[in-house]
This record gives structure tokens, C-alpha cells and sequence, in this order.
């Protein structure tokens, strides 16, 4: 039988930033929303690379836009931050919404969908061959929105579903519900790519 404890994810390690820190993104916000614009700096060599990366499959050659935009935005808001508050997923939330306001403000046609669910999230590594990424980065943008969002967030950045449906307000249920959804209609995707390949 598994512990409640097997089941909980470990704190990232802390990461260095290009001054040599080894301060928690928490730390540093706390000193941004004091008007230390070095600790901003730190915060965006942190978390640029890789969320730029999740905004790219979500909102494809837009993502240096939304990227901008998210950062941007969380300047903006440093006051409503709330002390002591995780900043990743308050950072992913704003950066969702950014993507979301994109993509309403150029929306096209969505397919409809459907497929298995993992249970758990995988480990947020890149794709190994850039061709095979190109190619799961096009059929995620043939996704829905929502499906793409739960997609990226579950398999890219390694959220779990519960974090996810607090990410984006949403029931757990909605996340896997959509997940479920996207990743049976990305198989569809890659399978139809593979054959014409």
C-alpha cells in the first residue's frame, strides 16, 4: 500500500539565477514587490526559457508576444501578490490567461475530439528530435484551447491535474475531462502524420 507521502510532489529544487542566487521564486518576488527590479530580473532568467517553451504549444509563433505580455502583466500585478504565495503557479496562471486572450482575439476553427488519460503527470523534458517536436508542437495547435492548455500544463510542464484545475479554476474533473479528450485526439493527430510521412 502506498503512503500518502509516495504520492506528494517534492519541492523543485532551488534554481540559480544568472547573479548566482539561490533564493526561492518566492523570495525574490517578496523583494520585486519592494522595488528590487533586480529580483524581477532574476525571476524572468528563471522562468522565461521554459514557459516560453509552454506558451509555444500553446499559442505557437506568438509565444515571444505572450511571453512579453505575461511578464508584463506580472509587473503590473506585484501589488495584488500575495506574500508567501507560490509563484509558479500563480505565474502559469497569469501566463494562461495571456494565452487565452491571444488566442480569442485571433480565434479560428477547433476540431472535435477524443483518448486515454495517463495517471500521473510525465517529466517535463523537451522531445529528444526537433522533428518529432515541430510535429507534436503542430498537432497541439489543431487541439481545442482547453485541451491544449491541460495537455501542455499535465505533459510539458508537469503539473498534476489537481494543480492544473486550481491553475485554471476549474473542477479536477474538467482538467481530465479534457485531457483525456486532447490526448486521444493528438494520437488520431500523430498516427495521420505518421502515415503520410
Amino acid at each position: 500500500m502506498l503512503s500518502n507521502r509516495a504520492l506528494v510532489k517534492p519541492d523543485p529544487p532551488l534554481l540559480r539565477t544568472p547573479s548566482g542566487s539561490t533564493e526561492s521564486d518566492e523570495q525574490l518576488m517578496e523583494r520585486f514587490v519592494q522595488g528590487e527590479e533586480q529580483a524581477f530580473s532574476e525571476l524572468f532568467a528563471r522562468h522565461a526559457g521554459r514557459l516560453q517553451g509552454a506558451l509555444r504549444r500553446m499559442v505557437g509563433a506568438a509565444a515571444d508576444d505572450v511571453l512579453q505580455t505575461t511578464f508584463l502583466s506580472i509587473v503590473r500585478a506585484r501589488g495584488r501578490y500575495e506574500r508567501g504565495a507560490p509563484f509558479r503557479p500563480w505565474l502559469y496562471t497569469v501566463a494562461v490567461n495571456a494565452a487565452r486572450d491571444h488566442l480569442r482575439r485571433h480565434r479560428r476553427e477547433e476540431p472535435r475530439a477524443a483518448g486515454d488519460l495517463p495517471d500521473t503527470p510525465a517529466d517535463p523534458e523537451p522531445l529528444p528530435d526537433p522533428g518529432l517536436s515541430r510535429t507534436v508542437e503542430r498537432a497541439l495547435a489543431q487541439l481545442p484551447e482547453a485541451q491544449r492548455e491541460a495537455i501542455v500544463l499535465h505533459r510539458f510542464e508537469g503539473f498534476s491535474f489537481k494543480e492544473i484545475a486550481e491553475l485554471l479554476g476549474v473542477t479536477e474533473t474538467a482538467v481530465k475531462v479534457r485531457a483525456h479528450r486532447g490526448y486521444q485526439r493528438l494520437r488520431v493527430l500523430l498516427a495521420s502524420e505518421r502515415e503520410s510521412a
